[in-house]
């Protein structure tokens, strides 16, 4: 489509608009707040601009021309998309938006569960999540809050922990039975595991750091599998692929959905974990402060559902 070389003014498009729903340059000039003659005067400029008249002046009013009503048409339909759009923008605006920073798998497998409690616990509220295995940098203006996964030190921020880091190992139901292994005696050196890849420097346990807290053998890997993203890796545990390290709060639904099984008995624990990240100048009111209370409180039912086995802390 070949590009328009000049746009009539805006505001002669208006007074035009007005003029021809009316078909009376009185009722247009009293709709505008402005009077006859500046409204035929606009008119008159457009039609000069055009080269063509768009009205049929009568003594008693006036009617579009074959022209006018093309023009009027086009106006009309461009002036009611406008006022949809800035309506939207509008009722956005008086919404109440939260935007939060997570990385992928706790915005698919702890926060995606939970949404209806949060739609429910807070129904006005609009919710833009923005996911990232990268760590996340609360200087970037758009985020209003993070849930992110460290040791709680963020420059410039204030940081509560929610989730500690607490991990087994875990693998599909399928797979277990098809190894033919027990739990006591897995020969882990052998086990195909699945990695999600590891940031520098280190941000989360990994296998390596996995099997040296246990004092097991080095692990040759044979058929190991790595992922960018830690959805991929419990995909790929479900779906038999091997052996992935499972964090408790993450994996929790799976396991009671019988999705994964755990290989041991007591997770690893660690003073890293998941905490919900507020720049220092925040105030904790409106929006960040109620949702502030929800996730502690779904937080701590959570951590109290999974009290029943012990940890061994790192």
């Amino acid at each position: 489509m070949a590009k328009p070389s000049r746009l009539p003014a805006l505001h002669t498009l208006l007074y035009f608009e007005a003029a021809a729903r009316h078909l009376n340059f009185t009722a247009a000039a009293a709709e505008l707040g402005s009077t006859q003659p500046t409204v035929s005067l606009r008119v008159g400029q457009l039609e000069s601009e055009l080269g063509v008249p768009l009205f049929t002046r009568r003594h008693r009013g006036v009617s579009l021309t074959a022209d006018g009503a093309r023009l009027f048409e086009a106006v009309r339909q461009g002036l009611e998309l406008i006022g949809e759009v800035t309506g939207e923008i509008l009722a956005r605006r008086r919404q109440p938006l939260l935007t939060l920073a997570t990385d992928f798998g706790f915005a698919a497998y702890w926060l995606m569960p939970r949404l209806p409690a949060l739609r429910e616990e807070m129904p006005e509220l609009e919710v833009r999540i923005i996911t990232s295995q990268q760590a996340i940098d609360l200087r970037d203006e758009v985020i209003d809050v993070a849930i992110a996964f460290g040791e709680g030190h963020w420059p410039g921020c204030v940081a509560e922990k929610l989730l500690p880091e607490s991990v087994v190992p875990v693998c599909s139901p399928s797979f277990l039975a098809a190894s033919g292994w027990r739990r006591e005696t897995i020969p882990w050196a052998e086990v195909p595991l699945l990695h999600l890849e590891r940031p520098t420097p280190a941000r989360w346990m990994d296998w390596p750091d996995w099997f040296q807290r246990h004092r097991l053998p080095d692990h040759h890997p044979g058929h190991d599998l790595t992922f960018n993203n830690y959805p991929l890796v419990l995909q790929a545990a479900m779906s038999g692929q091997g052996v992935a390290l499972g964090w408790l709060p993450l994996v929790q639904d799976l396991l009671a959905g019988g999705q994964l099984v755990s290989l041991v008995d007591a997770p690893i624990t660690t003073p890293r974990g998941y905490f919900l990240v507020l720049r220092e100048s925040t105030r904790l009111t409106g929006v960040i402060g109620r949702f502030r209370r929800w996730a502690r409180e779904v937080c701590a039912n959570g951590a109290q559902e999974q009290a029943g086995p012990g940890g061994t802390s790192a």
